[in-house]
């Protein structure tokens, strides 16, 4: 089991102790009582120990209903006080005075109520085996909750029994009689036995022959023991015990640590697990024991490919980091293209067919003619961008995922930027095409005879010029509609003004690009020109594209003996080219 995973630990408890008056009721609240549990490695015994509770931040702890928190009427009370007698745990409740409650104070009036659970995290624990299973106790332990609950788990703990008088105001215990000594008993085995998952008949055969507890609680370990040892061994993994899916849960806990955001309920019993927890849980869960070594041992042996998973898992949570930056610094210009995936590093060419011109209408014959469709290719080809880095062993025992986290993110950054450099040298070098003549060329009448200021008319003859855009044929209007404004820091405020709904006191103040042109910022174009480009949903200008296998930034492990802890590779498989100049539109500026 994690450590610091959320639990819950029911206890039976008796609403006598309940003072209508201050709306206060005292039970205890946890004891010494095995409870059955089960973690990677399977089932064990669980036994509380009241010597080991933190005990510095109890009061004012929520009283909840049931568990549950969707709204804050689940939240039905207060804690007022914890204390530790022996090995029991005790708790006085403050049950809320709200209306809504009533039916709650009710039920714990009138003895309807008589369940108690408790919400704890454990920092540590300690095992030992025993002829009964396995056995484990926190070596730290902290409430989180006490929940009034249906369903209890822990049968031997109980309300503690008071009475008052004005004469006596302290605390009095009483002392049961023998009847109800007796039907405590009971009441006690029947639920140790049901706890265990016996069947009923274990433990009328414990009540018919007198059994206190501690003879109870030996009778059936042995008839676990005596089961577990007769029953054929069948392994069935749930969903929370299949290795893939403790491997994706674990990848995720460590990228939330690293990177930050709100894990998955699925995923909160793994945030507390540090790098060397995990280490020891990828170990344990293939067999290898993790007693007795030390840190640089456990990562030694879990840095192994053939001996655990933690190598993947640390990949999968660095992988997951540095996507999240790489997608967050993503070049705007990306939207200005299509995407391709390419199988091979060889240069790719892109096709583009020309237009058909018109129908032809049929002669007498109704001979239909065949008519030619021109064609034009682009090429593009990838290439590989990477880089590497090492996780020291201070960083895997000292834990220091922020660093972990930075320094992966840094790699996710670099690669957007490595991809924005590429486009925007295709962008502004102006590179020739397939036929021999630059992108922007004034025979291909997309570019401005001179540079001009960033305007309502500027863009109106960027427009005009777009629309005029005819296909491959030479004779066929394309009809280009302009969608994105790309400018420099320089012109980001001017065009904001420039694109910016105002209201119109006269027709000739009507601005005609609201909200007919998006605006894309990049910080590398340092001048005053600006671009106009089309949906490339339409025609795309620019193209780009990674290798079909690996998608965006990439980080996997590479061996390193030279080094003590984990090396890491990132690199980016990644290859951009033009489209079609008739997507887009240059001016110079001023």
């Amino acid at each position: 089991m994690p450590l610091d995973a959320t639990m819950t630990r029911a206890a039976m408890t008796r609403p006598n102790s309940f003072d209508p008056k201050t709306r206060t009721v005292s039970a205890v609240v946890a004891t010494s009582t095995p409870v059955q549990r089960r973690d990677a490695r399977g089932p064990f015994l669980e036994i509380l120990t009241a010597d080991t509770l933190d005990l510095s931040a109890v009061e004012g702890l929520p009283v909840l209903d049931s568990h549950r928190t969707a709204t804050v009427r689940d939240q039905i009370g207060r804690v007022r006080s914890v204390a530790v007698e022996g090995a029991s745990v005790v708790a006085v409740l403050e049950l809320t005075s709200a209306e809504d409650a009533e039916p709650i104070r009710q039920r714990i009036a009138d003895g309807t109520v008589s369940g108690v659970s408790i919400g704890y995290r454990v920092t540590g624990w300690t095992e030992q085996s025993t002829p009964q299973g396995r056995v484990k106790s926190p070596t730290g332990w902290r409430l989180t909750e006490v929940t009034l609950t249906s369903n209890p788990a822990d049968p031997t703990a109980r309300l503690r029994h008071e009475q008052r008088s004005p004469a006596m105001p302290q605390e009095v215990i009483e002392t049961p009689t023998l009847e109800e000594a007796e039907t405590q008993r009971r009441a006690d085995i029947r639920g140790l036995v049901r706890s265990a998952g016996l069947g009923a008949e274990i433990a009328d055969q414990l009540i018919d022959q007198n059994a206190d507890l501690t003879a109870a609680k030996a009778a059936i370990f042995d008839a676990l023991d005596e089961q577990r040892r007769s029953r054929p061994i069948i392994r069935v993994h749930s969903s929370a015990e299949d290795p893939a899916v403790i491997l994706d849960r674990a990848s995720d806990a460590l990228h939330i640590r690293m990177a930050g955001g709100e894990p998955k309920p699925e995923v909160r019993s793994y945030m507390a697990m540090s790098m060397l927890d995990m280490a020891r849980d990828s170990l344990a869960r293939c067999g290898v024991s993790t007693r007795g070594m030390s840190a640089d041992e456990v990562f030694t042996r879990a840095g192994e490919h053939t001996t655990s998973d933690f190598p993947t898992l640390v990949s999968n949570a660095m992988n997951k980091t540095a996507l999240a930056s790489y997608q967050a610094a993503s070049s705007p210009l990306k939207s200005l293209g299509r995407q391709r995936s390419l199988s091979s590093f060889k240069t790719a060419a892109s096709i583009r067919l020309g237009e058909l011109g018109r129908l032809q209408e049929l002669d007498e014959s109704g001979e239909i003619k065949h008519v030619t469709r021109a064609e034009n290719g682009e090429t593009m080809q990838l290439g590989t961008y990477a880089a590497g880095l090492n996780v020291s062993r201070k960083l895997l025992i000292d834990d220091d995922l922020g660093m972990l986290g930075d320094m992966t993110s840094a790699f996710g950054e670099a690669a957007a930027q490595t991809e924005a450099d590429i486009l925007l040298a295709l962008v502004t070098g102006n590179p020739n095409l397939s036929d021999g003549t630059a992108v922007f060329d004034a025979t291909r009448g997309n570019i401005a005879g001179a540079g001009t200021t960033l305007d309502v008319a500027a863009l109106d003859a960027a427009r005009k010029a777009m629309r005029a855009f005819k296909g491959l044929d030479g004779a066929t209007l394309i009809n280009v509609t302009p969608k994105y404004l790309l400018v420099g820091p320089e012109l980001e405020t001017t065009a904001e003004q420039v694109l910016a709904s105002i209201y119109a006191a006269t027709v000739d103040d009507v601005n005609p690009f609201t909200s007919k042109l998006g605006l894309l910022v990049e910080p590398r174009i340092t001048d005053a020109s600006f671009y106009v480009f089309a949906d490339p949903g339409r025609i795309a200008g620019l193209q780009y594209g990674y290798l079909s296998s690996a998608q965006g930034v990439q980080i996997q492990r590479s061996e390193a003996w030279s080094t003590l802890g984990l090396k890491f590779r990132a690199w980016l498989d990644f290859g951009a080219g033009w489209f079609d100049w008739r997507a887009a539109y240059f001016n110079a500026g001023v």
